[in-house]
C-alpha cells in the first residue's frame, strides 16, 4: 500500500455508514488506534458521512502508560470528535488481578479448587481485554445511543500476528447496540502494514507515543502486558512512570508464586528498581513455585474438578495424597486453610458431589477444562 492507504471495507459496514450509522473508534494511544481514527475519518469525510463520530478509551488504571490518555485526547483534539473514558467501577486491571487472587485463594482454602489458581489473566483467558475493555465499551455504546445503529471499530491488523490474521474485516456485534439498533465490529486497517501506519501519523502531523519514541516499544497497551515480548518489558520498565505499577505487580506475581508470564517472571525485567524487600523475596517465591508445581503433580489427574465440581470421590490413598499436597501448598505460599486430612478430603468431595447440579453448564466461575488421553479432565484455571 501507499501512503495514501485506503480503509478496509466491506458490504455489511457500507450499508450502515450509509445509513449514518453511529461510528465509534475504540483508542489507546498507540499506532495502530491512532492510524485507524484518522483513516476512519478521512474516509467518512469522503462519503458524507453525517451520523454521530465518537472516540471511546478504556482506562486501564495503574497499569497504563502515563501519556496514554493524553496521546488519546490529543487524537480527539487533531479530528474535532468526543473523546469518552470508560472505567470499571470495581477498579482498575491492577484491581481486577489482586481480587482474582484472594478468590482463588478461598476457593483453594475451602477446596472449591483441586489446585490453587493463578491470578493473571492469559492468552487463552484474557479477562483484561474481555472485562475492562470490550465490554466496557460495548455497554457504554448500548446506554449512550439507544435505538441506534452503531459500528465499534478496533484498529487491529493482520501482520500483528497469525491469530488476526484470521480475523474478518468486520463481524456481528450485537452487544453494542440496543433493541431496535444493529452493531458490528469493524477492523477498519485490518490489511495495513506498518508502514502505512506511520505514514497517516506523519502526514497528519501527530507525535507518536512516548513509548515507541524514547523507549522503543513495538507495542503500548498495559506498562506489562501478558502478551508482550521480553524486549517490550524490558523497554517498558526502564521508564520510571511505569515502577509503581511494576513493584506492586512483581509484589503479586512473588506472593502467588504465580510468573506473570508463563515460565517468566516480571520480577526478573529490572530487579534493580524494586527494591531491597522485594529483591530479596525473587528466589525464595521462585524455589516455593517450583516446590508447589512438584507437589500438584502428585494429585491424581482424575480428581481435578470438572466445570467446577468433582466427578467421584476419592479413595482413601488418593485423599490422603491430596491432603499432603494441601499442606505443603498452603505452607508454601503461607495459608490458612481447611481439608488436611484425609478423611476431611473425602467429606468434602462427598458434599460438594451432592451439591453438584444435574446440569452445570451455565454455572458461574467454571474451570475450563480439557481432554487428555486418559480421558480425565484437567483443570486449567478459574475466574
Amino acid at each position: 500500500m501507499n501512503q495514501y492507504a485506503r480503509v478496509n471495507q466491506c458490504p455489511e459496514v457500507d450499508a450502515l455508514l450509509a445509513r449514518d450509522a453511529v461510528v465509534a473508534i475504540g483508542v489507546s494511544g498507540g499506532k495502530d488506534s491512532q492510524s485507524c481514527a484518522l483513516a476512519v475519518q478521512e474516509h467518512l469525510d469522503a462519503i458524507g458521512h453525517k451520523g454521530p463520530r465518537i472516540l471511546v478509551h478504556s482506562d486501564l488504571g495503574r497499569v497504563e502508560w502515563k501519556q496514554s490518555l493524553t496521546k488519546c485526547k490529543e487524537i480527539a483534539d487533531a479530528l474535532g470528535w468526543e473523546l469518552h473514558v470508560v472505567k470499571r467501577a470495581a477498579g482498575d486491571l491492577m484491581d481486577r488481578w489482586l481480587v482474582r487472587w484472594n478468590n482463588n485463594v478461598s476457593r483453594y482454602a475451602n477446596l472449591e479448587s483441586v489446585k490453587i489458581i493463578l491470578p493473571w489473566s492469559t492468552p487463552t483467558m484474557r479477562f483484561c481485554s474481555s472485562e475492562l475493555k470490550s465490554s466496557l465499551i460495548n455497554s457504554y455504546l448500548r446506554k449512550t445511543f439507544p435505538g441506534k445503529d452503531v459500528i465499534n471499530i478496533v484498529g487491529i491488523r493482520r501482520q500483528e500476528s497469525t491469530g488476526r490474521a484470521k480475523m474478518p474485516v468486520s463481524k456481528s456485534n450485537p452487544a453494542c447496540a440496543n433493541k431496535g439498533g444493529v452493531g458490528i465490529t469493524w477492523n477498519a486497517i485490518i490489511d495495513w502494514d506498518i508502514d502505512d501506519v506511520f505514514s497517516i501519523i506523519a502526514r497528519r502531523g501527530l507525535e507518536l507515543h512516548e513509548g515507541y519514541t524514547t523507549y522503543n516499544m513495538s507495542r503500548i497497551s498495559c506498562c506489562a502486558c501478558i502478551m508482550s515480548s521480553w524486549t517490550d518489558l524490558q523497554a517498558s520498565m526502564s521508564c520510571e512512570d511505569n515502577h509503581p505499577a511494576y513493584r506492586e505487580m512483581v509484589g503479586l506475581e512473588l506472593d502467588s508464586t504465580f510468573s506473570f508470564q508463563s515460565n517468566k517472571w516480571l520480577a526478573d525485567v529490572n530487579p534493580a528498581v524494586l527494591g531491597d524487600e522485594l529483591a530479596a523475596r525473587i528466589k525464595p517465591a521462585k524455589a516455593a513455585a517450583a516446590m508447589r508445581e512438584s507437589a500438584e503433580a502428585r494429585i491424581p489427574k482424575h480428581l481435578l474438578y470438572s466445570k467446577g465440581w468433582p466427578t467421584c470421590i476419592p479413595t482413601l490413598e488418593e485423599a490422603e495424597t491430596l491432603a499432603e499436597v494441601r499442606r505443603e501448598v498452603a505452607g508454601l505460599l503461607g495459608l490458612t486453610i481447611q481439608y488436611t486430612d484425609a478423611s476431611s478430603v473425602i467429606d468434602r468431595f462427598t458434599e460438594l458431589m451432592e451439591l453438584k447440579p444435574a446440569n452445570t453448564d451455565g454455572a458461574v466461575d467454571m474451570i475450563p477444562v480439557i481432554n487428555t488421553t486418559a480421558g480425565h479432565s484437567v483443570q486449567l484455571g478459574l475466574f
